[in-house]
């Protein structure tokens, strides 16, 4: 009804009447303030909950006893190495040193009686440095952080019963980000010391450690809830109430503190049944500890982060059973395993427990950009057999989080490898463009796809902040298809892990979700995989991304270190060529056994070398040593396993006059035809399909085939069959196509020209190039050029520049003779000495070529990206990568840039320009100062981007190699023809020959199942974007054909024809592999 009227109910307690005193509002942000005093140290720490932290700490003599050996030199000897040192007293407060030195500390401890009974006792060591605790039988048992990080080590009950007990200390003379001498990224100080400031023995109270967390995270709320929700008022009531009701020697005080903040945090945050509330979580915690495999320390000391960090992980899942750790790179596992055996174990038995999830299943951390398609290929297929050989499985997901941008294959190449998924966030560091999603589904150019996620939270190193799991969530870009995320937490890029704060700052967190709300629901105790497994049930409605996750930051790192990047490009083609002769050789002659093992060392060398701060070029100077030194090792042993091949045949590596015949070495699939230096000058010219081939002498025609001539003062005008190149004071004026009449220099502009720009980055100088030094670009003025070379088979100009008064630059512009149906290019060799500081060294080509995109080779591929700044997305890409060459095609014509070790390329309009050196004075003070060698070319062509570029980008990087057999050897004819050759459309690629990992008489690894019999692995791929087909023909006695994965998993049955041939068909950009499965009887029909 209504209207009527309800007796008031009368309150239990009276209302005064007049009020008792005055009452203010409370100003918030003085008591914000007032929280960290209660547990930061400072003038406050003699009064705060840090005075109540320990109840008794014992120090020096005959409690903690200190010895110390200092290693030789800057060694890094073995436990067992070490323990027979000679040490020597000593005590807290002196220093050790220098940079990168060793120190072992004999550590003898009495736990006084006084503390035996304490609840928990704890060991402190703190050398401001890296360290590492051992039993003194050789066992690793922790790492140590320093400088107030990670210092404890909690002591055994074995050690409460009054007795001394020995353990060891490793002191490594670096802290977590190296030894920088300024901020992180400049170059290491090489004479720092480091002084030991505390060796004691602590009883911990426990309560007041919990209170502390407990007030941290409920602070965390107070300060950072919006002042408009009563979540953010009760915090702030709580934790108020908490520092009120402290008071300092009262234990009790402690424990009605935390009764307090279980009003805000729940009472079940002392264990892992705080995430039993069965309520559905959104973010899902998963410990991670990122080791950058080099960067500003050298392998050496990151096999020694390995065990440190990967220990203390596994004593907090001792501790903690909800606690799961993820960690990738096959090649760190490998370290551990060699020289860390027991930490070693302790790993493989947490996998079996599945609490330590091995992920990502490559090699190392590689960078994506520079390697080639057969080296990403090479990561996973090594990191998946580790993983698979030593802990039963292979890895689902794609772990790469901190990266500088990712090629467009990757997708493919995953899928190709067991993968479904990918984990990255370096993207969020753009700093143009905000990229637009938090999970979508990546896809390849051929349409292969992966689902991504990059964790809100923006970071792979997280602290496990209350603000990083409100980031979980209010950072999220793909709400509408799925709110839940990954929260990556744990000290990284120097190791380190998560630590017992992380794990116990997250059960907060969660108890005041379950409890008052507002903060997104975390959880621990799932897997990677478990958070994308969930997600695969929405991957039709997540978002899809298209083509490659470009990097708006660190474009200079194409270019930086020019030499590590040359011996990547040089070591990637020596191991192709290699496993197609040692494959021939292995079912050619019974008496010559595949290298598997050398190779896999070559191989596994050389991805090492592909870590992403190692390739690119951003760490320390003796990082480059380090890969010197591998990359010598690399070809030094190619060259025995050459050694083996040839003298099989009979096949000498030099070319002599005397008793011996000239030939050359394709091992290109396709024919090819080249100039090739003879003894005592003479030329040759080798030309024919794959395998040895004739070498015949060069005759000179009635007119001559390639001419030079000055027309004018410093004018010269160089001319063949095809081309028409005038070169005035260095630089290409014009270069006419003589077949078709068109001139290939945009009109009035010069090519060839050398230009110089000021190399100042806001803030990572190896790393990045930004977009204002383009401003700067100044014309360097080229000397006067004369002919060098007059030759009847090519000729030659050559020009020196100063580049200042401390570098200078000789280019060599060449023109050989043209062949028939063959393009011909102009090419340039420089030799640089660059001794700049901050500078950018480019060479570039106006060309009369339009078009709003270019095209640039990437692994399998080319990569279309824009010529014009439409856009702030299109600006961004003002410096780019390519492979072998860049392209400009119009309709009917281009013109392509090729290259012998660059990467850095920018098209911009009509205006191509190849990035060639950097200067960057950190972290290596040094970057890239010297000699260099460089090469490129200039390839005009008929019709728009197609083969003709492709394997022209191959020759240039692989030239036709002159050898030679006795007169009247034959045995080199096994060689003649190449057992295997794929026809058909000129797109496809036989890019990979080698043996099958498998093979009964290949493998060595006792943790995978041989197979049966022997094989050969081919790769396939569509190199230009169009459908291809093609045969492959084979006399190799092949009894039956498998489409595989990157794995070499048999996968579809390939039909054989009757000649013995199969027939392939790629998708667009497909990559394909084929095992040939032979007859017993092996070898060729």
């Amino acid at each position: 009804m209504g209207g009527e009227t309800t007796k008031p109910k009368v309150a239990e307690t009276q209302y005064p009447i007049r009020a008792p005193a005055p009452v203010g509002k409370r100003i918030t942000h003085i008591y914000k303030e007032r929280i960290t005093q209660f547990y930061s140290s400072g003038q406050w720490e003699s009064q705060n909950l840090l005075a109540m932290m320990y109840e008794g700490v014992a120090s020096g003599g005959p409690h903690v006893h200190l010895s110390t050996w200092a290693a030789p030199g800057l060694t890094r000897p073995t436990f067992a190495e070490a323990a027979a040192g000679s040490y020597k007293p000593t005590s807290v407060g002196e220093s050790f040193g220098p940079s990168w030195a060793t120190h072992w500390f004999k550590v003898v401890l009495r736990v006084p009686a006084d503390l035996r009974d304490k609840e928990h006792l704890e060991f402190h060591w703190d050398s401001n440095s890296e360290a590492m605790v051992w039993t003194d039988d050789g066992k690793p048992l922790q790492g140590l952080t320093g400088g107030g990080e990670r210092v404890e080590w909690i002591l055994p009950d074995s050690f409460r019963d009054g007795k001394e007990h020995t353990i060891y200390v490793e002191m490594a003379c670096n802290m977590m980000f190296g030894n920088p001498s300024g901020d992180i990224i400049q170059p290491p100080e090489p004479n720092r010391s480091f002084q030991l400031v505390r060796a004691d023995i602590r009883a911990v109270n426990l309560d007041a450690r919990q209170l502390w967390i407990d007030t941290w995270i409920i602070g965390d709320a107070a300060r950072e809830f919006p002042e408009d929700s009563w979540e953010q008022h009760k915090a702030l009531n709580v934790v108020t109430n908490i520092i009120d009701s402290y008071v300092l020697g009262d234990k009790d005080s402690i424990k009605r503190c935390r009764k307090i903040a279980h009003e805000y945090i729940g009472a079940n945050i002392d264990s892992s049944k705080v995430y039993d509330s069965g309520l559905t979580p959104q973010v899902f915690g998963i410990g991670h500890c990122h080791i950058d495999t080099c960067w500003l320390w050298p392998w050496a000391e990151t096999k020694r982060k390995v065990v440190r960090s990967w220990s203390s992980q596994c004593n907090l899942m001792d501790r903690y059973p909800e606690f799961n750790f993820a960690c990738s790179q096959a090649q760190q596992y490998k370290w551990l395993k060699a020289y860390y055996p027991y930490a070693f174990d302790r790993v493989k038995q947490k996998v079996k427990e599945g609490r330590f999830h091995p992920i990502g299943g490559s090699w190392v951390e590689h960078d994506t950009n520079l390697p080639s398609g057969e080296s990403l290929v090479r990561q996973f297929l090594y990191g998946q057999r580790f993983f698979e050989s030593n802990f039963g499985e292979r890895c689902r997901t794609f772990w790469l989080p901190d990266t500088f941008g990712y090629s467009s294959q990757l997708p493919q190449i995953c899928r190709l490898a067991g993968m479904e998924y990918f984990l990255t966030q370096k993207l969020s560091w753009n700093n143009i463009n905000n990229f637009p999603h938090t999970t979508f589904n990546w896809v390849s150019p051929d349409g292969s796809q992966v689902i991504c996620h990059m964790p809100p939270s923006e970071t792979y190193t997280s602290n496990a902040e209350f603000g990083d799991v409100k980031r979980s969530v209010s950072q999220h870009k793909s709400m509408d298809q799925d709110h839940t995320s990954l929260i990556v937490f744990g000290k990284g890029d120097g190791g380190g892990g998560p630590t017992w704060q992380h794990i116990e700052k997250l059960r907060r967190c969660r108890g005041m979700s379950d409890q008052v709300g507002r903060l997104p629901r975390v959880h621990l105790g799932n897997t990677v995989d478990d958070f994308f497994d969930k997600l695969r049930e929405k991957a039709d409605t997540l978002v899809t991304w298209y083509g490659e996750l470009y990097f708006e930051l660190h474009r200079g790192t194409y270019t930086t270190q020019a030499n590590n990047k040359r011996y990547n490009r040089q070591s990637e083609f020596l191991l192709r060529e290699l496993e197609l002769l040692a494959t021939v050789a292995s079912l050619k002659d019974s008496t010559y056994k595949y290298p598997k093992e050398k190779l896999d060392e070559m191989w596994e060398a050389v991805l090492l070398c592909q870590f992403h701060d190692c390739l690119p070029g951003s760490s320390i100077e003796i990082c480059y040593d380090d890969s010197d030194e591998l990359y010598a090792q690399v070809f030094k042993t190619g060259q025995e396993i050459y050694d083996d091949i040839y003298s099989l045949w009979g096949i000498s590596q030099t070319v002599t006059a005397a008793d011996s015949v000239p030939i050359a070495l394709n091992t290109l699939p396709w024919d090819r035809k080249e100039f090739v230096n003879l003894p005592n000058g003479a030329v040759g010219v080798a030309s024919g399909g794959g395998g040895v081939i004739d070498v015949q002498p060069f005759k000179a025609g009635a007119t001559k085939a390639v001419t030079v001539e000055e027309i004018g003062d410093g004018v010269f005008v160089l001319q063949n069959d095809q081309l028409t190149v005038q070169v005035e004071d260095g630089c290409i004026t014009s270069l006419v196509d003589r077949q078709v009449g068109r001139e290939i220099i945009a009109k009035g502009e010069k090519a060839n020209q050398l230009v110089i720009f000021d190399d100042k980055p806001l803030y990572w100088q190896a790393w990045d190039v930004e977009v204002y030094h383009l401003d700067t670009r100044k014309v360097l003025p080229y000397g006067k050029t004369r002919i060098y070379e007059d030759g009847d088979h090519r000729v030659s100009v050559l020009t020196e520049a100063k580049i200042s008064e401390n570098s200078s630059i000789k280019t060599f512009l060449t023109l050989s003779a043209a062949f028939e149906g063959q393009q011909s290019y102009v090419e340039c060799t420089s030799l640089v000495d660059w001794h700049e500081t901050m500078k950018f060294l480019k060479v570039e080509f106006p060309v009369d070529v339009r078009n709003t995109e270019a095209s640039y080779e990437t692994q399998y591929g080319v990569v279309r990206r824009p010529t014009h700044y439409n856009t702030t997305w299109d600006m961004a890409k003002f410096e780019v990568c390519c492979h072998k060459f860049a392209d400009l095609s119009e309709h009917g014509y281009g013109v392509s840039i090729l290259n012998d070790s660059k990467y850095g390329f920018a098209t911009c309009g009509n205006l191509m320009r190849l990035s060639l050196l950097r200067s960057p004075k950190a972290p290596d003070a040094h970057a890239d100062m010297g000699s260099h060698t460089i090469r490129w070319a200039i390839l005009p062509h008929q019709g728009e981007l197609s083969a003709t570029t492709v394997r022209a980008g191959y020759n240039f990087n692989h030239p036709i190699k002159p050898l030679s057999v006795p007169k009247k050897s034959s045995a080199h004819a096994a060689l003649s023809k190449l057992p295997i050759r794929l026809t058909g459309d000129d797109s496809l690629v036989l890019d990979c020959v080698k043996r099958g990992e498998d093979d009964e008489d290949v493998s060595y690894d006792s943790g995978i199942p041989p197979r049966k019999g022997q094989s050969v692995v081919i790769r396939i791929f569509d190199s230009l974007g169009g459908r291809s087909a093609g045969t492959v023909s084979t006399t190799w006695n092949v009894s039956k054909v498998f489409k595989t994965n990157i794995l070499e998993d048999d996968g579809e049955e390939i039909e054989i024809d009757h000649d013995g041939t199969f027939k392939v068909t790629l998708r667009p950009f497909e990559v394909a592999t084929y095992r040939l499965q032979l007859y017993p009887s092996g070898g060729s029909k």
